[in-house]
């Protein structure tokens, strides 16, 4: 049980991030990103390519980080002059590409080289072995503070609803709906991480291996998470939300476009690489069919569920997607007689069935703002 839990933890980390920077790209910027998996695939190879050359974890992850994000300079350079629906389908075109490329190619392994299509597995994974006592407790101890932010940030985010109510000219209900929103949200959200907290605390005294990458995980997810926020708030971020209204008008200000453009792709493929790291970790094999765009589609979901343009949504968006797929994974078997294969393509049909509810019911997602809607423009 508190493996299992273990397991979708980490999957929602690594696939929060991932979706971080599709929003940072899409939900900000307004670039239609149908690629993102390129990124994603460049730092998963990199790190663990690295790793069995004996550079360590950390610095691994970091260089696959930076390769993911010399592609989206590459893919900026070549690609960000078109707009709209072409910007997206040379993306979509580069994502196969990469895998394909890592599919055909010989890869340096150790010491050898072998072919991409066969994989590579037995790499270096974080914390796989037991460490000490004094080492357990340290991670205890992060991740007790950390539960200790969660929950202070997002009474916090939810009490700036109640406190803005009254300065901000916004109609009495419009601020009621807005306030238990966020309180319906958080108090899920908060559930979840007492939750996800007591499986880590359990499974980190009885120690398991992917409890201590869980934890790290989290941290990871947190630091980007907090980061994004303080630059979209920022002066930089704010030129981001106006290249995604209307590009014109930044571009009369004095503005580089193209730049500010450059850099959001860059970032978000950035974000995208450290997702591939724990991606790559959680699966302790990797081939290249594990990067389908399928993913990329999923990110997308994500993203529309909790709300474009909302990091908080983007999270959200993740935890839904991660229980759904796991309440039906394990309830719809008992309830519908059907093979796997139909069971499979069933699940899809009843979250396209949720999304085409949302899209008509609130289009801007779960948290998101229909004055800053960029779907359709």
């Amino acid at each position: 049980m508190f493996e299992y839990l273990i397991f979708l933890a980490i999957s929602t980390a690594t696939f929060a991030l991932f979706s971080l920077g599709l929003n940072l790209q899409w939900g900000f910027t307004g670039l239609i990103n149908f690629g993102h998996i390129a990124f994603m695939t460049l730092g998963a190879y990199t790190t663990v390519l690295l790793t069995l050359k004996g550079v360590p974890i950390l610095l691994s992850a970091i260089v696959g980080a930076i390769v993911a994000a010399l592609l989206g300079l590459v893919i900026g350079f070549a690609t960000l002059r078109l707009r709209e629906d072409y910007l997206g389908i040379v993306t979509i075109g580069v994502g196969e590409l990469i895998r394909l490329v890592v599919n055909n190619q010989d890869l340096p392994v150790g010491n050898t080289w072998i072919s991409g299509a066969f994989g590579v597995q037995s790499y270096p994974i974080p914390f796989a072995t037991t460490p000490n006592i004094f080492f357990r407790f340290v991670m205890m101890g992060l991740l007790t503070g950390l539960l200790g932010v969660t929950v202070f940030s997002l009474w916090r985010w939810i009490n700036t609803t109640r406190v803005s109510s009254g300065t901000e000219t916004l109609t009495k209900k419009t601020s009621k709906q807005e306030f238990a929103s966020r309180l319906s949200v958080g108090l899920v959200l908060g559930l979840l991480a007492v939750i996800v907290y007591i499986s880590g605390i359990v499974t980190l005294y009885n120690y398991i291996p992917k409890a201590g990458l869980m934890v790290v995980a989290l941290l990871v997810l947190a630091f980007v998470f907090w980061r994004l926020e303080m630059l979209v708030r920022s002066p930089w971020g704010r030129v981001l939300k106006a290249i995604r209204e209307d590009e014109e008008i930044p571009k009369a200000l004095g503005k580089n476009v193209f730049w500010y453009k450059l850099q959001s792709l860059m970032l978000g493929g950035a974000i995208a690489g450290i997702a591939g790291a724990f991606f790559a970790w959680q699966l302790s094999a990797v081939y290249p069919d594990n990067f389908q765009p399928q993913l990329t589609f999923d990110a997308w979901i994500m993203v529309i569920l909790g709300g474009s343009g909302n990091n908080i949504g983007t999270i959200l968006g993740a935890v839904i997607y991660f229980a759904y797929d796991a309440i039906t994974r394990e309830l719809l078997p008992k309830i519908i007689p059907l093979d796997e294969a139909r069971l499979g393509a069933f699940r899809i049909m009843v979250i396209g069935l949720i999304l085409m509810v949302l899209m008509i019911w609130r289009p801007q997602g779960i948290l998101g703002k229909k004055e800053e809607l960029t779907l359709g423009k």
